[in-house]
């Protein structure tokens, strides 16, 4: 369960993940250098440097004990302080607690040393100012102040080294996005272009980028080129099988129709009809990928027309609100062929259809339903194949198809980026077709 909630946390694209790699070690190195290196290196450097001016202090501290009076202890560590960055008053004042800035790292070191070898210190203010280190100790002859440069105490600007690292860090990031973004783009390409392809559009596209970036866009070349080659020779395969049998079956036909009436001629005659079909069948599903071009259109008026034809066929189908004003680009043939085969087969094995449409941004979803018997849920996977016929599902006295409706619809699908998915529908108790396309 951590690990799922770690994974919706994470950025989904490349460039985000990228990014992310990219960014986390460069943190990570800020905080660790200074943590390590600022607080250990400069609290040990103001530490040193601390003791080096309380010699001095203490120094100062004698001379002010042995002097009689307070103004000799001012004449006499006035001679001592001469050209040192020391500023001396008897009696001294100012508050009589340590003050100094939550962020002043430094400063902290400066009164833990000050105060573990000077007992008398009543206050130590770095506050005040920050150029100055004001030290209030009680003395015989009464409080004395001591303002000495803060430069003694502790090297300046102690964070100007997190400040160039930091920008350093951030122009060297601004830098590497720059080359990531470099480096992404072809795989974007390679990617627009196998999304194009899978939705049956033509994109443009040639290797660039990296070795592995560049062989794994010739890989998609190749593949592409062999594809479109299989489809095509499938294609006049199947068209010209389909247009060689037709003369045979014009020679039958009329030879039938010199023939004598009778119970057997018209039953031959029937079945040459039903021959005729199955070509028109095999011709249908042999350019299912060639019908037309992808072009803008409006979803809705495609499925509208579907349903019309049906009906004026003598059909019952029921048609759903659908959205109006969209567009997409689609195949509009192609998709009319599919939601026919789709209407057909419902009306064929049923005795009335619903057609509705839903759409997103990514998809669009066309659902047609009956009341026919159904396809178990473990035969629709076959039901999609080319050429199989489902006895023991659909009632195949109804129809006399081969096997090839369902299976056009889902080539047709496929060649839009979507998919043909099978079910049962909850209404109606009969088969539930979804046609998916990809916007």
């Amino acid at each position: 369960m951590e690990q799922g909630w770690i994974k919706r946390l994470l950025p989904r694209s490349l460039y985000g993940r990228a990014a992310l790699i990219l960014i986390v070690p460069i943190v990570t190195l800020q905080l660790v250098v200074s943590v390590v290196f600022i607080q250990r290196h400069f609290e040990g450097v103001t530490r040193q440097m601390s003791r080096n001016v309380l010699l001095e202090i203490t120094y100062i501290l004698s001379l002010t004990e042995a002097a009689p009076d307070a103004a000799a202890a001012l004449a006499r560590t006035a001679e001592v302080t001469e050209g040192l960055d020391f500023t001396l008053a008897l009696p001294g004042t100012g508050a009589a607690r340590d003050t100094r800035w939550f962020y002043d790292r430094s400063g902290r070191t400066i009164i833990d040393t000050l105060r573990g070898a000077l007992p008398g210190v009543r206050s130590i203010d770095l506050a005040t100012s920050g150029r100055e280190v004001r030290v209030l100790i009680a003395t015989r002859h009464g409080d004395m102040s001591i303002v000495v440069d803060r430069r003694r105490f502790s090297a300046s600007n102690p964070h100007q080294l997190l400040v160039l690292m930091i920008a350093t860090g951030l122009l060297m990031t601004l830098i590497a996005f720059l080359f990531l973004r470099n480096q992404l783009r072809p795989i974007k390409r390679l990617a627009r272009a196998a999304e194009a392809f899978g939705k049956g559009q033509s994109y443009d596209y040639r290797p660039t980028g990296a070795i592995e970036v560049r062989s794994a866009g010739n890989a998609f070349l190749s593949m592409r080129t062999r594809l479109e080659r299989q489809i095509e020779q499938r294609t006049m395969m199947l068209s010209g099988v389909s247009h060689d049998l037709r003369t045979p079956l014009t020679r039958l036909k009329l030879s039938l129709s010199l023939a004598e009436e009778g119970p057997e001629t018209e039953a031959m005659q029937r079945d040459v009809a039903d021959m005729e079909r199955m070509l028109d069948t095999f011709l249908d599903f042999a350019r299912a990928d060639a019908l037309d071009d992808p072009v803008t259109c409006d979803p809705a008026e495609l499925v509208t027309h579907v349903v019309d034809k049906a009906r004026w066929s003598g059909g019952r189908v029921e048609l759903g609100p659908l959205p109006d004003g969209m567009q997409a680009t689609l195949r509009p043939a192609a998709v009319e062929r599919a939601l026919q085969n789709l209407v057909g087969n419902a009306l064929r094995y049923g005795t009335r259809a619903r057609v509705s449409m839903a759409a997103t941004d990514r998809v669009i979803r066309y659902v047609i339903e009956d009341d026919g018997p159904g396809i178990p849920a473990d035969q629709r996977d076959e039901a999609v194949k080319a050429f199989k016929r489902l006895d023991s599902a659909r009632n195949q006295n109804r129809g006399t198809g081969v096997g090839l409706g369902l299976a056009i619809a889902s080539d047709i699908a496929r060649s839009h980026g979507g998919l043909l998915r099978l079910g049962t529908s909850e209404e109606l108790g009969g088969l539930k077709a979804e046609l998916v396309l990809a916007r």
